[in-house]
This record gives C-alpha cells, structure tokens and sequence, in this order.
C-alpha cells in the first residue's frame, strides 16, 4: 500500500525503527494513525457529496416533472 504526504503528496518511506512514515519530499514524519484517520475523513467527505449530488438530482427530477403537469 502507497502512502502519501499529507502536505505536499509526496511519497512516504517506513522507518521500522521509529515506527513512522517520513516524506520523501518534505521531511514530515505521520504515525499509521495520522494516516488512517486523514483517509477516514476523506472517504466520509466522498461519501457526503455523493449524496449531495443524488440528493440534489432527485430535487431537480420532482420539480422538472411537476412542471408537466
């Protein structure tokens, strides 16, 4: 699995001895926990606007079809 910077999404090396992912690009270092958690809120923000935009769908179908009749 590739982890990537949650700075400049750089690519990020393991360091058994520290136990952290370092940025090959910017230097910061982010424990695995620091990475799960930054990918939790982007799969709950995907997820949000996905309904957003279905949502959002289903309002334009109900108004457009009430304009028929």
């Amino acid at each position: 699995m590739t982890n990537y910077c949650l700075e400049c999404g750089g690519v990020l090396n393991y360091d058994k001895s520290l136990k952290q992912y370092t940025c090959k690009s910017c230097g910061l270092t982010f424990t695995f926990q620091q990475l799960m958690e930054d990918k939790d809120k982007t799969f709950v923000r995907n997820v949000s606007e996905e309904e957003i935009k279905k949502k959002r769908q289903k309002e334009y179908l109900k108004w457009w079809l009430s304009k028929k009749t």
